[in-house]
C-alpha cells in the first residue's frame, strides 16, 4: 500500500511504532492506533521527499495479500486524521505536478499499463522513459536559440554588419528545423501499435470473405452461408500473428445493394476501406482497389485452382499459413520501428502546429514576424510535455489509471 502526501509520515509512524531509516525496508508489527490492536507483521518503507516517485513524503506498507488484513489496514489507514482513498491515478498526477515526470512520460505510462504485445511495451517505454521529452528540451532550446539570433538581428539592423543575409541564415537554420520536425510527423504513429493495423477483407458478395476471417481469427465470427448478401454490418476481429497487433474486419459484399438495408452495409464497405491499412482483396484484380496498400487472393483454390492472386482455401487450409505471413510482413513494414519513439494524435498535432509556426516564419521578410512566429512555436512546445495548456485534458488521462498508480 502506499501512502503520498504531508500525512505519510503521521500515518506510518502512527501504525508502525516509529519512523524507519529513509529508503530502507523494516520489519515491523503494525497496530490499529486507536486501540492498538495488532493487523500484521509487515515489511514498511519511508520515503521522504522531493526524491520520491509523486515528489512528496511518501510510505510504503507490504502487508500479507488476505483480504481481512488488506481491509484492516485500510480501515486503520482511514480513522488517521488527513488520510483518504486515493482516486484512479492520483499518485502519477502528483508526480506530473511536482515535476517527477513529464506529460509525455505519464501517456507513456499509461501505454505501458494497458500493452499486451512486446512491440507495445517496448514503444511505451521509450515514451515513459523520457525519449520525447528530451527530445522536445533539444527542440526547445533550438527555438530559444533561434529566438536569440532574430532578436539580436533586430537590434542590431541599424548596423552596417547585420543585413538581410543575418535573417536568411535565420531562416535557413528554422527550416532545418522543421524537416526534423517533418520526419518525425511522417514517421509510423503509435495507435497502429497500440489498436491494431487495419487489414479490410473486401470483393464482391459470396467470395469467400467471412470464412476466411473465421479461418484467419480460428474461430467462427462471422456466419457463412450460401446466399450473397448475408454480411450486412462490419465484423471486427482484434488479433495477433507473429506478435503484430491486427484488427481484421469482414465487410458487406461490393455489389449495387438489393434493399436499403445491404445499402447501408455497401456504404460501411466503403468507409472501411478507405480506412483501411491493408486490404486483403476476394475479387477480380481489375476491380482491385488501391493495389500499394493490397494483397490479391485467390480464396477458394479448392474450387478454383486458376483463380488470380494468392491461392487459398478456408475448407481444407491450403495457403493459410502464407497469407498469414504475408499479412504479417505487410503490416509490420506499417508499424513503428523497435527502439525508435512513436507519436500518439495529440504529439503529432502539437508537432504540426510547431512545424506550420515555422514555416510561415521561414517566408517572412520582417524580422519581426520571425520572432513572433518561433514565440508561437515554443507555446505549442510547452503543451508537448505539460509545461503549459493541458488542464483540459489531464482528468481524461490520469483518470484511465488503476487506484494506487
Amino acid at each position: 500500500m502506499r501512502i503520498s502526501g504531508p500525512c505519510a509520515g503521521a500515518a506510518l509512524a502512527a501504525l508502525a511504532g516509529a519512523l524507519p531509516p529513509p529508503r530502507r525496508a523494516a520489519f515491523r508489527r503494525l497496530s490499529d492506533p486507536a486501540d492498538r490492536a495488532p493487523i500484521d507483521d509487515a515489511l514498511v518503507l519511508w520515503l521522504p521527499g522531493p526524491t520520491s516517485a509523486t515528489g512528496e513524503d511518501q510510505a510504503e506498507l507490504h502487508v500479507h495479500g488476505g483480504r481481512a488484513v488488506v481491509a484492516a489496514t485500510l480501515a486503520a489507514l482511514a480513522r488517521i486524521a488527513g488520510c483518504r482513498a486515493a482516486e484512479a491515478g492520483e499518485f502519477t498526477r502528483r508526480a506530473f505536478e511536482n515535476g517527477r515526470l513529464d506529460l509525455a512520460q505519464a501517456e507513456g505510462l499509461s501505454d505501458l499499463l494497458a500493452a499486451e504485445t512486446e512491440s507495445q511495451r517496448q514503444s511505451a517505454l521509450l515514451l515513459a522513459g523520457g525519449a520525447l521529452g528530451r527530445m522536445a528540451e533539444g527542440w526547445r532550446r533550438d527555438l530559444l536559440a533561434l529566438a536569440a539570433r532574430t532578436e539580436a538581428a533586430l537590434d542590431f539592423s541599424d548596423e552596417d554588419d547585420v543585413g538581410e543575409g543575418d535573417f536568411a541564415a535565420i531562416e535557413a537554420d528554422i527550416a532545418t528545423l522543421a524537416d526534423t520536425l517533418n520526419a518525425m510527423l511522417d514517421a509510423p504513429p503509435v495507435e497502429r501499435l497500440r489498436d491494431g493495423v487495419r487489414v479490410v477483407l473486401a470483393g464482391p458478395p459470396n467470395a469467400g470473405k467471412s470464412s476466411l476471417i473465421n479461418a484467419l481469427a480460428g474461430r467462427d465470427v462471422a456466419i457463412v452461408t450460401a446466399q450473397p448478401g448475408t454480411t450486412r454490418d462490419r465484423i471486427e476481429v482484434p488479433l495477433a500473428i507473429d506478435g503484430v497487433p491486427l484488427v481484421l474486419t469482414d465487410t458487406a459484399g461490393l455489389r449495387d445493394a438489393s434493399d436499403a438495408i445491404e445499402a447501408i452495409g455497401v456504404a460501411l464497405s466503403a468507409a472501411a476501406l478507405a480506412d483501411a491499412d491493408l486490404i486483403v482483396w476476394l475479387g477480380a484484380p481489375d476491380a482491385m482497389p488501391d493495389a500499394a496498400r493490397t494483397i490479391l487472393v485467390g480464396a477458394k483454390c479448392d474450387l478454383d485452382a486458376e483463380a488470380p492472386g494468392l491461392g487459398v482455401s478456408s475448407v481444407t487450409g491450403e495457403g493459410l499459413a502464407v497469407l498469414k505471413a504475408e499479412i504479417a510482413n505487410r503490416a509490420r513494414a506499417l508499424l513503428p520501428r523497435p527502439g525508435v519513439l512513436a507519436l500518439n494524435a495529440r504529439h503529432r498535432a502539437i508537432l504540426a502546429e510547431i512545424r506550420e509556426e515555422l514555416l510561415v516564419a521561414t517566408q517572412a521578410s520582417d524580422g519581426l514576424i520571425i520572432a513572433e512566429h518561433l514565440r508561437h512555436a515554443r507555446v505549442s512546445l510547452d503543451r508537448l510535455t505539460g509545461r503549459a495548456g493541458v488542464e483540459d485534458m489531464l482528468d481524461a488521462l490520469f483518470g484511465t489509471f488503476c487506484i494506487g498508480k
